[in-house]
Parts: C-alpha cells; structure tokens; sequence
C-alpha cells in the first residue's frame, strides 16, 4: 500500500520544558516504517510545512482489524542538537483513509481540493461582466429588513410582512453548528485536525493536549506487477501555503435557552469576541432580564490565517457589583472554513441582488464563483449565449427561463447571467446561505450546554479585494405612534342607580387605556344625572406607544420591581380597552361595561346608534359558529369613527351595558407634531377642536349646585304638592285672619 500523507502544519504548539515551539517537524511511523517531514523554520511566522506531501510504502493487512497504528510525533529541533518530542498522535483505524486512486480522474483534486477563494479567478474571463449596475433611486415604502428574512426563513410569518409576497430568497437556518451538518463532511474535506498529546509526566496526571497537526492521509493499493505504472497521486493542487491577511465578519443573531445567572432565573448576557489578541468586549450592549436576547450585532475583524485560526465567542452575564460571568462559548476554526471546497467563508444566496436587503456580499461574482467550480472539478469553462439566458456547464445547457420559472422577479435582481450563475452554483452541494445554532458549553461543565447562539461567520481573504457590503441585522427599533380616541356621546348606558327621589339615572363617564401602559389610564369629566343612559362628552385620550411595523407588536419597556436595576422588554399585541364607569362620590365608582378593540383588526363601528348591537363583537368559543366581524387595520384606515357596543358578564352570558361614540386615529410621531391635539379639551385643542358638550340642564351634581337640585329635583318632582300645600297655608292662613278679626 501506499500511504500519502499531507502535512499541511500545526496550530497552537504550547512551551515543552518552559521553551516555545519554534522549529518543529513530523515524523509519521506505521507498519515499522517512517517518514520525517521537513523542518518549519519559525513556527510562529510560518506554521504550515514547506513541503506539504510526504509518501510512504507500507505493508497493511487487508483485514482493517489488524491494521497497525499510525503514529505521528513532533520533533522539535533545538541547540546542540537536541530533539525532544513535544507532541504525539496515534490513529488507531485507518479504514476512513483508504481510497480509490482510480475512480475520480474529472476532479483535479478528489474531494481535498482548496476553496473557491484560495485561487483568484482568471484573466482569460469566458463571460465578459459588467461591474456597475444602476441602482434603486427610491426605496421601498414598506417595512422589509433582514430581519423580515429571518422570520420567514424560521417561518414565523407574522414578523416578516410584506417580504415573502414581494418573491424575496429566504436563508436556511441549521440547528446545529455548520460542521456538523451532514452533507459538508464537518467541514474537513482538505485537512482534518488531530489533537496532540504529551503523555504523562507524573501517574497522577492527566494526559495534556499540547497542540494541533493539520494534515490528511489517503491509503491505497499498489499494483502487484511493477510493470504497471503506478495510481495517479493525490493531493495534487494545493493552495499556497503562506499567511493570507482576511476580514472575518461575525453576525451575532440571537441567543436561545441561556442558563439562569442571577437570582431572578435571568440574565444579562452580552457577547465577548477573542480572536488571538484581538479581544472586543461589547460590555455596553447587554441585553437586559432575558434567558433569549436578540443580540443583532456585527462585529468585523482582520486577521492572518492560520496563525489566527481560532474564533472564540462568549457570552457573559453583565452584572454591576460583582465580576461578569460567564455563560458559555463556542469556538469555531475559521482555517477550515478558509480552505474547505463548499464555500463555507460565504454562504450562497438564492437570488443575486444588486440593491435591497440582500445585496451581493461575495468578492466573487457567481459567473466567477461558476468558472472556479467548473476549473476545478475538470469541466470546460462555462459557455455564455442568448445574451446571458442561457449557459453551457459540465455538458448540460441551463436556461434563465427554466431556472425562474414559478418565480416572482422583483427589482432588485441583478443581470440574468449572473443569476443564472447562481442558480447553476445552488446546484453543486456548496454552503448556502444560513444561519447556524451553535451550542455553548462552560469549561466548568464541559459536556453540558448552557444555551444555543444563532449566528454565521464570513472570512473574506484581501487579496481578492473588497467584499459586499455588510448585512444590516440591527435589531428592529420601535418607532413612536400616537393613538388619539376621541370621545363623543355615549347612549343606552345601564342606569346603576336611584336618586333620592327614586329616579333611576347614572353620572356617566369613560375610562380607557392600552394594554402595557396601565399607568397611563385617562378617563372623561362626568356626566351627571344622565336619566335615559345617554352621556355628551367632546373628550380626548392621548395613548403614545411604541410600535414595531414589521412584528405588528407594542414594544413595552418596564422595571418588573422597584429595585429592578434594568428595564424589561415585553413585546404585545396593540389594543385599546374602553370602560364606561358610574361616578359614586362616597363609594367606590360602579363598573357598568367594556369593549377591547384589536387595532389590526379593529371592528367597524355602526353609523348610528340604533343598528350597534352586541351582535357586533362575537364570542370567542371553540365551538362558536358565527362568521368573523367586519374588521380593518387602524394603521392603514388610519382613522375611524361611529358607535361600538359596550357589554358586562352576567350569570354567563353577554349583556349590552351601553354604546359609546368615538373616532380612533393613529398618527405617527411627524403626523403628531404637524396636527398636535391636547388631552382632554386642553390646548392645544385642534385637529379636531372640542367645544364643550351639549349637557341638558339636568346634568349636574346635587349637593354643589342647590338651585339647581330645587328646580330640577325637588320642584319637578313635588310640584303639585307645594302649590297644593302653599293654597292651605294662604286658606289657613285667611281662615286664622277671619277667626281673629270676629267680635
């Protein structure tokens, strides 16, 4: 057999005996033979060998169960001549290293081939490209972002608006980390990484692990006669070997399922990026009282590779008084990704956009992407004709026509060759674009998670130029509206009450607030003395809210106690709760009804009062039949005006408790200050001004206004008895006069 062995170089060699690592070389033994590597000069300029393929002839059983080992040693070598073995590796099964030299001869370099980056793309371009494309002058009026791609692609729907009808590309979201998705080989199809030891020094040790040795080995066969020529070698195209200088750009998503650090079973995580000595420590963006923060940052870094290979992200607790701790990290090897033949450094996206949200970020155009692949798997060059709509590719003709069809073309698509490219590219098992969930361990419970961070990582090397802009994944920020209700009349109020003449009547007023600004309730003047349950107010509420367009959702921030440090973010459904309340001066106010209206789907309101029913607001029954309400968007009718049902529970059924006259608008905080509009009837009192209601002269309170209380009260109800009683005190009084006037 013949073993092939690429050394490619070794990471992370810690100090043997208190001396650095500074010329080391390998030495692989298998089967009683061996082969040293040649030495790396300095290990810290330069870690990968000069020299990367290094061949052996061993004689293995073909039974792997008798297989020997294969050990790797590193020698370092240092004055006079010592070499003391500063790290080991042994491989006990070699059957995931035999192959067969014969059976992919189309493929340059069989399945260890460099990335579609480590070779710039060639002058002799076939497809002659334009680079400057005219962009969008306007832009878009609704509300997209990437996080309305987020949401789509993890199918919650409701986030995302308008994005999945425009025909916008939606990203995968893997559940576990890049490479422990099946189809891209962990991400080692050019090198795997083995764990170097040092054994132990003393019998109460731990055996260390000292470094790494980046390299691959492929085992196979030799022809029995020496007449016949031998395999065909592998490893045979192999990217340069020296440092390449790279910008590493790190999306940090979200974070889900965090362990608990404070004594409220919460957190107050943020996120700490080490990359050799470079250290960014985002301290001042904790997300507060949360065990699932939405992060949204975008940290950009520049780093050598592979000296800087090792990208380790943290997420801490924030804490004020005591020292920050940590809740977990996950470390990615940003070299694997560097070299690996998917494309792991930039993910593919469906669609080529050259504006939007999802503008190109790649280097490479994808007709360029498409002349690397076909280079390298032995295919001709892509052929271009039909001006673009049609590409010739490893023998098969790809239409734009066919790759689009059942597609919604938006404005923001690029050239038809690229996206045709594109298409051709989505086809040949490279990363796509995504999103990976990255598990967080603690070195104080190494095998338990701590939580899981959704996030991807792009590396672009500089020496292909400037990448694509960065993707904006800023959380979503709650914009300022403004609900104005004004409240006209109400009718058919539950007369709650007697009046000391055994009227039945109710000093009417309303009462309203939305959900999560409860300290903000405001309430009418009173109607006193209202005896037919009709109340005339002209009074305005003023609810300002913060609104996220995108979600559809009140963004609410409060202290959840006192002595809450932070506030707490609760994101809620928009609705308005009008509550027609009985006025009592020395008791507790009476509560007579309510209606809650949603304002996405707020229920049109009657014209008139007569046809506003309870009928109008159904039941929300499992079971219930009835066909849904007529609803609308107050954010998009903008205004509304007419009666709406106010109704009180009794023994387990509905009861109409009164009809309440009101104009719902929403305004944002630019419409605000154009028409600004007071509480109440105060100033400024505008847009529209509130005159003072129409009262008849029976509304008022008994005990402030006594003239009143006789003329309404009193004499309306006692009339006929006073002047009934007046007429016998004047008889009375002229019989006494006669009596006393007798002789």
């Amino acid at each position: 057999f013949t073993l092939q062995i690429l050394a490619w170089g070794l990471r992370n060699m810690k100090n043997y005996q208190l001396a650095p690592v500074l010329s080391p070389s390998l030495i692989v033994e298998c089967g009683g033979e061996m082969v040293e590597s040649v030495v790396i000069k300095n290990l810290k300029k330069t870690p990968n060998f000069p020299s990367s393929v290094l061949f052996m002839k061993v004689l293995l059983p073909k039974e792997e169960l008798y297989s020997p080992s294969l050990v790797l040693k590193v020698v370092d070598h240092r004055p006079f001549g010592r070499k003391p073995i500063v790290g080991q590796c042994t491989i006990d099964l070699l059957e995931s290293f035999r192959c067969d030299p014969y059976t992919t001869k189309e493929d340059i370099a069989p399945q260890l081939k460099v990335s579609l980056l480590s070779a710039a793309p060639r002058h002799d371009t076939v497809i002659e490209m334009e680079d400057t494309q005219p962009l969008l002058a306007a832009q878009e009026e609704e509300i997209v972002d990437w996080w309305s791609k987020f949401y789509a692609s993890v199918g919650e729907h409701e986030k995302c608006g308008q994005y999945i009808k425009k025909g916008y590309d939606t990203l995968k979201v893997y559940d576990c980390e890049l490479e422990k998705v099946p189809e891209f080989n962990s991400l080692t199809d050019f090198c795997d990484t083995f764990k170097l030891y040092r054994g132990k020094s003393e019998d109460s040790d731990d055996p260390s692990v000292v470094g790494e040795f980046k390299g691959s080995f492929k085992i196979y066969a030799l022809p029995d006669d020496p007449t016949i020529p031998a395999p065909p070698r592998q490893f045979r195209e192999l990217p340069d070997s020296g440092p390449q200088e790279c910008i590493v750009r790190i999306y940090i998503v979200r974070a889900l399922q965090l362990q608990p650090q404070d004594n409220n079973g919460l957190c107050d995580p943020y996120i700490k990026i080490s990359l050799s000595k470079k250290v960014i420590e985002d301290r001042d963006n904790y997300v507060p009282n949360t065990l699932n923060p939405i992060f949204g940052r975008m940290y950009e870094l520049s780093c050598f590779l592979p000296q800087e290979k090792d990208l380790k992200i943290s997420v801490y607790d924030y804490d004020t008084l005591t020292r920050d701790e940590k809740v977990g990290e996950t470390i990615i090897d940003l070299e694997n990704r560097f070299l690996s033949r998917y494309g792991s450094h930039c993910g593919i996206p469906s669609q080529y956009c050259i504006s939007g949200v999802n503008t190109w970020r790649d280097q490479l155009k994808p007709t360029q992407l498409l002349q690397n692949v076909a280079r390298f798997k032995g295919y001709a060059p892509p052929v271009l004709s039909e001006n673009g709509r049609k590409i010739n590719y490893g023998g098969r003709d790809y239409t734009l026509d066919e790759a689009e069809a059942n597609k919604i073309l938006h404005q923001h698509l690029g050239p038809g060759e690229e996206r045709l490219a594109l298409h051709i590219l989505r086809t040949q098992g490279l990363v796509p674009e995504h999103v990976e969930t990255r598990t967080l361990y603690s070195t104080f419970q190494p095998n338990i998670s701590q939580g899981k961070l959704q996030m991807w990582v792009d590396v672009f090397p500089k020496s292909l130029g400037p990448p694509g802009p960065p993707f904006n994944i800023t959380p979503r920020k709650a914009k300022k509206y403004i609900l104005r209700v004004i409240v006209w009349n109400t009718k058919d109020v539950l007369l709650d009450e007697k009046s000391i003449t055994g009227e039945e009547m109710s000093d009417i007023y309303v009462k309203g607030w939305m959900p999560g600004n409860e300290e903000n309730k405001q309430k009418t003047d009173v109607h006193y003395r209202s005896l037919d349950g009709e109340g005339n107010f002209n009074w305005r509420f003023v609810f300002p809210f913060d609104y996220l367009p995108a979600e559809q959702l009140c963004l609410v921030s409060k202290k959840e106690h006192f002595w809450s440090h932070d506030k707490t973010e609760f994101r809620i459904p928009p609705k308005l709760i009008i509550q027609i309340w009985d006025n009592d001066k020395f008791s507790l106010d009476d509560y007579l009804g309510f209606v809650e209206l949603d304002l996405h789907k707020t229920i049109i309101p009657a014209k008139v009062p007569e046809k506003c029913n309870i009928d109008m607001i159904p039941e929300y029954k499992v079971d219930s039949s009835q066909k849904a309400p007529r609803s609308a968007s107050l954010f998009e009718q903008k205004s509304m005006k007419g009666w709406w049902p106010c109704y009180v529970e009794k023994d387990g059924s509905r009861v109409l408790a009164g009809k309440v006259e009101m104009t719902l608008e929403v305004v944002n905080e630019k419409e605000a200050e154009e028409r600004p509009a007071g509480k109440g009837r105060d100033e400024p009192n505008m847009n529209p001004k509130l005159d003072l209601p129409n009262r008849p002269e029976t509304s008022f309170l008994w005990f402030t206004n006594p003239c009143k209380t006789m003329k309404f009260i009193v004499w309306r109800r006692f009339k006929w008895l006073f002047i009934g009683l007046i007429i016998l005190l004047i008889f009375l009084l002229f019989v006494a006069v006669l009596l006393y006037s007798l002789p």
